[in-house]
């Protein structure tokens, strides 16, 4: 069984995000970048199936990005990946996540894979459409918001627990299939200083646009939606303070709630 996890490198949560002077993008000066978390329970995921399973033949990684995004793939080469698909060109930097996906799609195609693990979405723009896309263009089932993954008795089929509103549902769903992840399935471990040093030796193939074949046909039929233009939140007013006793603060509490913020 060959698996294969799509990853993605995004800005650190506790970092300051500012925007670029463009206004198109962020300003990316200063920004620690790291692989995403929800893409790390799929990283997780793969491992504990090779360790628990004797017929995972191997675990490759793919990323879409800059060459800063190789940073991302040798952590998870260091976690457990065999190896390393990086898709490198200024011509995927425009692509939304439709476009990415049918690149991603047109690469990996004819690889043969039984399992494709991502995460459920991405924490800087939090579309989620990448997965549900990448399995329609490979043709393949997908289980998505994944708790819990367990194969089948018959061991051709996974068993899958995805989370719902209000209650877990549980799908059988046979290969090859396409798994989006959520918290819970699983936490990555933490590379360990010699698997850092040995994932710098592990194959990673960079493909450019010109090695796609169909690059441009497979992206131009979908998605192309364009960013134009990126703003802060509005800034928060300042908070008021009632003085007086408990009795009369609750009364202009109230009056506030009804009259200004329209609340009740």
């Amino acid at each position: 069984m060959k698996i294969l996890v799509v990853v993605k490198q995004v800005p650190d949560s506790t970092t300051v995000i500012r925007i670029g002077s463009d206004g198109k993008d962020i300003d990316r000066a200063g920004v620690k970048m790291v692989v995403n978390p929800f893409d790390e329970f799929a990283i997780e995921q793969a491992v504990r199936l090779r360790e628990t399973r004797s017929d995972v033949e191997s675990i490759t990684a793919l990323i879409v990005g800059p060459a800063q995004a190789a940073e991302a793939l040798r952590t998870v080469l260091a976690v457990g990946a065999n190896d390393a698909i990086h898709l490198e060109d200024q011509a995927f930097d425009q692509l939304d996540d439709l476009q990415t996906a049918a690149l991603i799609a047109a690469v990996v195609k004819a690889g043969g894979y039984d399992l494709v693990l991502a995460g459920k979405q991405e924490i800087d723009l939090d579309s989620g459409q990448l997965g549900p896309a990448l399995a329609e263009l490979l043709d393949i089932p997908h289980v998505g918001v994944v708790t819990k993954l367990e194969f089948a008795d018959d061991g051709k089929s996974l068993v899958a627990n995805r989370r719902i509103e209000g209650a877990d549902e549980v799908v059988q769903v046979s290969l090859p299939a396409l798994i989006t992840c959520e918290k819970g399935l699983g936490e990555m471990r933490y590379p360990s200083l010699p698997n850092l040093m040995k994932a710098k030796k592990k194959p990673v193939r960079k493909l450019t646009a010109a090695d796609v074949p169909g690059f441009a046909e497979a992206t131009a039929g979908v998605g192309g939606s364009t960013m134009h233009t990126l703003e802060p939140p509005p800034e928060r007013p300042p908070g008021k303070i009632l003085d007086g006793e408990p009795d009369e603060a609750v009364r202009e509490l109230v009056r506030l709630l009804r009259e200004e913020a329209k609340a009740i």
